[in-house]
């Protein structure tokens, strides 16, 4: 059954506050238990960009889960079978990569609800208690699972406050790579075309109403706080592969000149 803490992640980005997460990307459970009990407010099980499998993903999610981190999934599709899996396997709430408009933002909605809100088949695992808990699981996801549509094309960006007007979106998280890539200008993120896309979402958000996301991708402390002031409240600091990698090339910048003399 899923973990509930007192004041759930829905109820605080319904609340204005700004919540921190990050993203995995490596498929063993140590890596999620590491994180989840750092202290990010959500963490996001990436199954769109890395090699974890539906088993895999199904580990991580109970570790975040019982570590008292929320856990989400950022899909490999707006796919209601995978929505339906993941969820049943215990996650939080979903992530929906490349959400363009507000039917396929409701799309993603009906699949994750069941009838007669949305579409989604009706199965016991561990998120229902494995049977147990199913009443106590859909009063729990009528309130409180969270949909978070990904805006990472400039047709998104063009069609923001449509999605964001669909009952059931939570509030959205803008894929910067992605986006950058609609643009004829992948990972340019200083390009004119760019800036401006950035900023029509950053209107978006300061005009306030569901909250605005955005994925500093770099390990990059000053970026997130610079993001936090313009008005994001559902940030995700890095991932845990950059993280990683930044740590060990950092180290050893600073240990070899001092080895070597």
């Amino acid at each position: 059954m899923v973990t509930v803490s007192a004041t759930s992640l829905k109820q605080k980005l319904a609340s204005g506050q700004l919540t921190l997460g990050s993203w995995i990307t490596l498929g063993h459970p140590a890596i999620a238990e590491i994180m989840a009990r750092a202290g990010f407010d959500w963490l996001t099980v990436d199954l769109e960009h890395s090699t974890i499998t539906l088993d895999q993903a199904g580990q991580l999610i109970r570790v975040c889960d019982l570590c008292g981190a929320p856990p989400l999934v950022r899909l490999s599709a707006n796919d209601p079978v995978q929505i339906k899996r993941v969820m049943d396997a215990g996650a939080h709430g979903i992530i929906v990569p490349m959400v363009n408009s507000a039917q396929e933002a409701a799309d993603a909605v009906a699949a994750l609800r069941y009838p007669p809100d949305g579409t989604r088949g009706v199965g016991l695992a561990r998120a229902q208690g494995y049977g147990v808990s199913f009443e106590d699981y859909r009063a729990w996801l009528a309130e409180e699972a969270l949909v978070i549509a990904q805006i990472e094309h400039i047709r998104a960006v063009e069609n923001l406050e449509a999605i964001l007007a669909v009952d059931g979106v939570d509030g959205f998280i803008v894929g910067p790579y992605d986006l950058s890539g609609s643009l004829g200008r992948p990972g340019d993120f200083e390009h004119p075309d760019m800036l401006a896309a950035m900023e029509r979402i950053t209107q978006v958000v300061r005009r306030g109403g569901k909250p605005g996301g955005l994925h500093v991708v770099e390990p990059d402390p000053e970026e997130l706080q610079r993001r936090a002031d313009q008005g994001y409240r559902f940030l995700a600091y890095s991932v845990d592969i950059r993280m990683l990698d930044v740590a060990c090339r950092q180290g050893l910048r600073e240990l070899r000149p001092a080895l070597a003399s």
